[in-house]
């Protein structure tokens, strides 16, 4: 992971293709010089301050933005804040979901002992919503537990708020948790896609956001591909559409 995959560049942020598996930031839990984005991103750019503007799980892939100036990141936080800024995400779950729905399920925030010691690790849940839509269904012929077939989805989520792990909480609270989540998933389902389909990571991708350029005020539309693996997963399932496949930039 010596690549970077920039979606988008100019004099004041970036747009950066994420792989799974890498770190964001460097974490306390993880091994020293463990790679991390912001760290890759300091050698592209050297000598400059790249400042994060929100947060995907190590284990989700797709487009993540920075900021190359203070006052930009902090025009783009408040966009966050005030939920201007529409993400879209994919992910493959257990079961046939409904055609579509919104989850309006509140969660409590998760306390990292190691990021912040001194925080209160019992604080109310906080709103959190969710919309989806199934794009896809497959019924596969391998008995999982008592069940002779196993079923899977293809969704689209429209996160409205943005509370940690909330899509893995939120379909894990629907109860079709994400394909590959080690701590919300499902065992039995998880080692499936490892042993018949050769699929070792979280089925969660951040395929495309919008926002408001702080500097020019257009509003921007920047699409993330779902990556070789998944497509060829995706096409092995019989799901040949509905997702993108390559990067694409909209300007209105």
């Amino acid at each position: 992971m010596n690549s970077l995959d920039i979606l988008y560049e100019d004099d004041y942020l970036l747009a950066v293709n994420k792989p799974a598996g890498l770190l964001v930031h460097p974490s306390w839990i993880a091994p020293a010089r463990t790679p991390n984005l912001v760290s890759m991103l300091k050698q592209r750019y050297p000598g400059e301050v790249v400042h994060t503007v929100h947060r995907l799980d190590r284990a989700t892939s797709g487009v993540i933005l920075f900021a190359r100036r203070k006052e930009t990141g902090q025009h783009l936080q408040q966009q966050f804040i005030d939920r201007c800024v529409r993400k879209t995400y994919l992910c493959v779950v257990r079961g046939w979901t409904d055609e579509a729905g919104v989850i309006d399920y509140a969660l409590k925030p998760i306390h990292d002992k190691y990021a912040d010691p001194l925080a209160n690790p019992d604080k109310a849940p906080k709103d959190a919503v969710s919309a989806y839509r199934r794009l896809a269904q497959v019924s596969l012929p391998i008995p999982v537990g008592r069940y002779p077939e196993a079923r899977y989805s293809l969704v689209e989520v429209k996160p409205e708020t943005g509370r940690k792990h909330q899509i893995r909480r939120h379909m894990k609270h629907i109860l079709h948790p994400i394909i590959g989540d080690t701590k919300y998933g499902e065992g039995r389902h998880n080692r499936l896609f490892r042993e018949h389909l050769n699929s070792h990571r979280l089925l969660l991708m951040a395929v495309g956001i919008e926002f408001v350029h702080p500097e020019s005020g257009r509003r921007m539309q920047i699409e993330a591909g779902v990556g070789a693996d998944v497509e060829a997963l995706f096409r092995r399932l019989g799901w040949n559409q509905g997702y993108p496949v390559s990067s694409r930039i909209a300007l209105d």
